[in-house]
């Protein structure tokens, strides 16, 4: 059988009749009667199986016996018209190897629908299923995606640190890493840990965030984007939240927040037409399957120009709606965090199409944002998307010294680990801006799926570090 060489089933489907052919996958399903047997075989390549057909007269009975949901095989035949619907070609089998037996009984993924939850606690074999195979090769596409959009641009991807000793937002809510005996941790004089006996000689922690190093790229090759994981210990079981995420997150000298606005808004409209380009199959099953506005939902961000709005604008138009009726669950006032409620309100309730706000209370948003003239509020700005809420948040940096530092000591942040990061404003400051946009985030959007544990391929939420 080695002498054929195998094709992938997506190219088996997209091929005219004729010919042998060699396919490799997993059985999907098994039916027929004494005289035939349907295969439907899938090897991951595409959503769409292809049906094998095996005429018994030519197969070993307790061969067939083995063809269960989940076995793996190998399979020679002719490809030639279906007379069956759903499919323009079948494999009429010569050949039939059996890769791997699958057990029916105890096979966790049988052919009747299972939920998202139930999954969740399979997640290494969910992989094999419609939706997640799905979801994966549209989170490929979309990986693929950002690095082609950020190359075609002539950005550098920086690799910035995993293991780093600042906390870019200031939160706190952050992964210790230490290779110290927790059985006999080592104290200094004041009954501290001693850190100074650890790995790194001080405290360190998974980042956050690589934006800070990402800033460090831009003033010096001009434009960069970074596209890797990043960590918050943030006791969140909600479908939004992850302990374990993606972040991209392009710095741009000699960009102002209009730059960085204008960025932001190509890029993700880029990013939804090469799903729609590149994913359609994919899209139509989550669409059919999950949720039936995904399609129509992708093509209404498209060719548009996304709403700009203050907050302070945003305020007045979510306090209105207050005073109307609408029910918010969490109050809203000038100075307060939107919350998503407050967000999908002003997306879909009242502009009908993606916004992006901008002038932030300074007091509700990181130090390195810069600072309005009118001393209250700052150069940041959130995208946001129907159903998702925030998609991207980013701003104009500040640029100036006096500035940063001034903010730094009203905060009460420590400068001992911020030095470097200050010394960009000593040395050749520019304007400059950048955004980060969580890829999780992106992938809610562009999949349709209602609980972010569903577009990672193993979730990590407290108290859930399995697989």
């Amino acid at each position: 059988m080695e002498t054929l060489k195998r094709t992938k089933i997506k190219a088996l489907l997209g091929r005219e009749p004729g010919g042998e052919v060699l396919a490799k996958g997993w059985v999907r399903t098994k039916r027929g009667n004494k005289q035939v047997k349907f295969i439907a075989l899938n090897d991951g390549s595409t959503i769409n199986n292809i049906q094998v057909v095996a005429d018994m007269e030519r197969f070993d009975e307790e061969l067939v016996k083995r063809i269960t949901t989940g076995a793996s095989l190998a399979v020679r035949g002719e490809l030639t018209s279906s007379i069956g619907s759903g499919q323009a070609v079948e494999i009429q089998a010569r050949e039939i190897e059996v890769f791997g037996d699958c057990d029916p009984m105890r096979y966790p993924l049988q052919k009747k629908d299972t939920s998202l939850e139930y999954l969740r606690t399979v997640a290494h074999l969910r992989p094999r299923t419609n939706t997640f195979g799905a979801i994966l090769r549209i989170r490929h596409a979309m990986a693929f995606a950002i690095h082609q959009f950020f190359n075609d641009k002539g950005f550098v991807y920086l690799h910035t640190p995993l293991i780093t000793e600042s906390d870019a937002e200031g939160a706190g809510d952050m992964f210790q890493v230490t290779t110290l005996d927790l059985k006999d941790i080592p104290l200094d004089k004041k009954g501290n840990v001693d850190f100074s006996k650890d790995f790194f000689g001080k405290k360190t922690s998974l980042t956050v965030s690589g934006q800070l190093e990402g800033e460090l790229g831009a003033t010096a090759v001009g434009e960069i984007y970074t596209f890797g994981p990043t960590f918050r210990a943030e006791n969140s079981n909600t479908p939004r939240h992850l302990a374990e995420f993606w972040m991209i997150e392009p710095e741009m000298a000699f960009y102002d927040i209009e730059d960085n606005m204008e960025l932001a808004e190509e890029f993700v409209k880029y990013l939804v037409q090469y799903a729609l380009d590149h994913c359609m199959d994919d899209l139509r099953f989550l669409n059919d399957k999950y949720d039936n506005g995904l399609i129509e939902r992708l093509h209404s961000v498209l060719g548009i120009a996304f709403e700009r709005v203050t907050y302070t604008r945003a305020v007045e138009i979510l306090e209105k709606a207050v005073a109307e009726g609408v029910p918010f669950e969490f109050p809203v006032h000038w100075g307060t965090d939107f919350q998503s409620e407050h967000e999908r309100y002003l997306v879909e309730k009242y502009f009908g199409k993606p916004v992006i706000l901008t002038d932030f209370p300074k007091d509700i948003k990181a130090f390195y944002m810069k600072q309005n003239e009118d001393g209250r509020t700052v150069r940041g700005m959130d995208v946001l998307f129907p159903k998702i809420g925030e998609i991207i948040g980013g701003s104009e940096r500040e640029a100036s010294l006096e500035k940063l530092e001034g903010r730094i000591a009203e905060l009460g942040m420590s400068r001992k680990n911020l030095e470097w990061y200050i010394d960009t404003r000593r040395f050749g400051s520019v304007p400059h801006s950048g955004f980060g946009l969580g890829f999780e985030r992106l992938l809610l959007f562009v999949t349709g799926m209602a609980n972010i544990r569903d577009v990672i391929p193993f979730p990590r939420t407290p108290k859930n570090a399995e697989f």
